[in-house]
């Protein structure tokens, strides 16, 4: 796989799942609303994807280790994979039950996350099981915390 795609595949996955899962997760806890919920889905899958895409284009800039083309391929697989994996969180939401769907989504995410690190491991030579309980436990440390903010929003807050 060309590095530029697998840069943008490897950041826009991770933070499209680890962003929209405490969206998900927050927005639910807090307000307990589907159409909140899949309205922040759809928000943070343009809005992150763009922001997301922008970053990694002017880091890779800011490296000037990268031709022009590679830092644009970079920018648009970022935004391309940030976009799609953040909106197929919006797919069980729209056909599950919510608190279905936000199980479904933590499910569908962390085995994302798995898969994904366990392909970092491989490649890289470290161990797989180190590389996967890291991030999984990154991921998880997001879901709690983004479980106990959203209880406090919807307590204090609203």
């Amino acid at each position: 796989m060309i590095k530029s795609i697998k840069t943008g595949l490897s950041f826009g996955l991770t933070s499209g799942i680890i962003t929209t899962l405490g969206l998900i997760v927050g927005l639910n806890a807090g307000t307990h609303e589907t159409a909140i919920v899949l309205g922040g889905i759809i928000t943070i899958a343009i809005a992150d994807a763009f922001s997301d895409a922008l970053g990694i284009h002017m880091s890779e800039e800011a490296e000037n280790r990268h031709t022009e083309s590679e830092i644009w391929m970079t920018t648009f697989s970022t935004f391309f994979f940030k976009f799609i994996f953040a909106m197929s969180f919006a797919v069980p939401v729209l056909l599950l039950e919510l608190s279905l769907a936000v199980v479904v989504s933590v499910i569908w995410g962390l085995s994302l996350i798995c898969l994904i690190s366990f392909f970092i491991a491989k490649e890289s030579g470290k161990n797989i099981w180190e590389v996967v309980g890291e991030h999984l436990a990154i991921s998880i440390l997001v879901i709690i915390l983004t479980q106990i903010v959203g209880q406090w929003i919807s307590t204090n807050l609203i």
